[in-house]
Parts: C-alpha cells; structure tokens; sequence
C-alpha cells in the first residue's frame, strides 16, 4: 500500500512540473518555487490545523532548500541532467542505510538507469558547474528531506505536521520569491497556474508521501522514487508532445523494474511452534 502512495506521488509530481514550466518565463525559479510552495501552505492550513514541533521545523528548512535549489539548478543546466543529479540524494540515502546486500543491487540499478536517461544527450555539452553544485545541493537537501519527513511521519504529526512544515518553507522562500517577481505573482494567470502546481507538485504529493513514509523503509522509499523519470517522461509526452527513443524507453524500464525490486519483500518463514514435552513428532500440534 505504502508503495502505491509513493508511485501516486511521483505522478502527480512530475505532472505538476510539466505545468510548472510555464510559469518560469514569467516569475523565474524563485519566484515558481515561492508561489507553489505559499499556495500549498495556505491549502494545508485552511484543511488541517498545523502543529508546529521540531520534526515539522526540519522538515520545512529540508522542503525549502530542495526545492529552492533544484529550480535554481534548472536554470543553469538541462533538466534531465538536473533530475539525474539530485537522485543521487535519495539513492545515496538508500545504499547508506541498506543492510541487505540485495537493495545495492536495486539502487545500481536505479542509478544506472537514471544515468542513462539523464545524460544520453547531453554527454557532448559543457555543464555549467554552478548548475552542477546547485542540483548536488538538492540532492543533498531530498536526502535530508526523506529523513525528515519520516521522523515527521513516526511522530505522529501526519498532515498538521505537513502543513507547519510547508508555512516554515514558504516563510523561508518567499521573501527571495517577491524581490525577484514581484507583482507578477498576484497576476490571476500567474496565480491559476500556481494553483495548479501547488496542488500536483505539493500539497498531493507530500501528503502521500509522509503517509507513505510511516510504513515504508527509507531504503524503499528511495529507489521507489526512482520512478520519477518515468512519470516525468509520460507527463512531457501528454502535455509537452516530447518524443522518447529507444534507448529512454530502455532507461525508463531499467529504473522501474529496480523501483519494482525494491518494493517487494520476500515472504517470512512460517514460524514453527515447539512439541510439548511427551508429544510425538509425527503427530501435528495443536494451535
């Protein structure tokens, strides 16, 4: 169950960054990532009573920071070398924590595919090595979050929780957001739009995702995200008519069948319960 609330997540995610692309020529990375994350603030808020704690603290400075630096990252560099960058984050996560030789055969897996679907087409082109350290920033910052938001989740906070930790996010990214875009975020196409991708790249997702993140082990939920290239390359064929190739296609079921992988769990062995004593082997036990 926790798994398919993590693949609704990077759906509705990836769907919400292909709308997101049309508001970057017109309020810029800062100023996308305050109006997204203020408008599912105040959505949070008016549904749930936020509960502000330590936990939802943290996890607001992780959502601002991830989120703040990706956007500023895509400005610089293409977004799939982007994407592939900041993955490492939850997939570094994912072999940090595993203790299971087999999760490090998903993660390679994972990164491989992600790899190729990154940067196929850019391997000829210079980065620009700002771009680099910003996407590697947001890596960093998506680890911390996955931490956060499980502590946030095991706490007991749930979605009070979420909506304290988006008002420390917004609070942290709006001020940047207003010097940068200034009255063009209050523009009713600017604010239907950011509506829009509040509720698919916010206010859906993080809420499935820390529900997810009660039950799901870090190390799961970090290749499960792996997903989002698949999702993103489905949402830039519906809304964006981009083309995949071969070697895409062979790259997005790379990343799935890892995502598939580390989702499942071998079944425990039935635990035998002992003879009482006189009793005889050969005879069954009674339960």
């Amino acid at each position: 169950m926790a798994g398919f609330l993590v693949l609704g997540s990077v759906v509705s995610l990836q769907f919400g960054a292909a709308f997101a692309s049309r508001l970057f020529a017109q309020i810029g990375a800062p100023g996308a990532t305050a109006l997204r994350l203020s408008i599912a603030a105040l959505v949070l808020a008016v549904l749930v009573r936020p509960r502000f704690r330590q936990e939802a603290l943290v996890l607001g400075m992780t959502m601002a920071g991830m989120n703040g630096t990706f956007y500023l990252a895509l400005e610089r560099i293409p977004l799939g070398v982007a994407v592939t960058i900041e993955f490492l984050g939850p997939l570094g996560l994912a072999a940090a924590l595993s203790r299971r030789p087999r999760d490090f055969v998903w993660v390679g897996l994972a990164l491989a595919g992600v790899v190729v679907l990154g940067v196929r087409e850019h391997t000829g082109a210079a980065l620009d090595l700002i771009g680099v350290a910003l996407a590697l920033v947001a890596a960093a910052f998506w680890a911390g979050y996955v931490l956060a938001g499980r502590r946030l989740a095991t706490a007991g906070l749930g979605t009070g929780g979420l909506a304290a930790a988006s008002l420390v996010a917004a609070a942290l990214t709006l001020p940047y957001g207003l010097s940068t875009a200034g009255a063009t975020l209050v523009e009713p196409r600017v604010l239907l739009f950011g509506t829009l991708v509040a509720l698919l790249a916010s206010v859906i997702p993080y809420t499935l995702e820390i529900r997810a993140l009660k039950s799901l082990r870090p190390t799961t939920f970090g290749v499960v995200l792996a997903l989002e290239p698949a999702a993103a390359a489905l949402a830039g064929a519906v809304l964006l008519g981009q083309r995949l190739g071969v070697v895409s296609l062979a790259a997005i079921a790379l990343v799935i069948t890892a995502g598939a992988g580390a989702a499942l769990r071998p079944a425990p062995a039935p635990r035998e319960t002992p003879a009482p004593p006189g009793a005889d082997p050969a005879l069954p036990v009674p339960r």
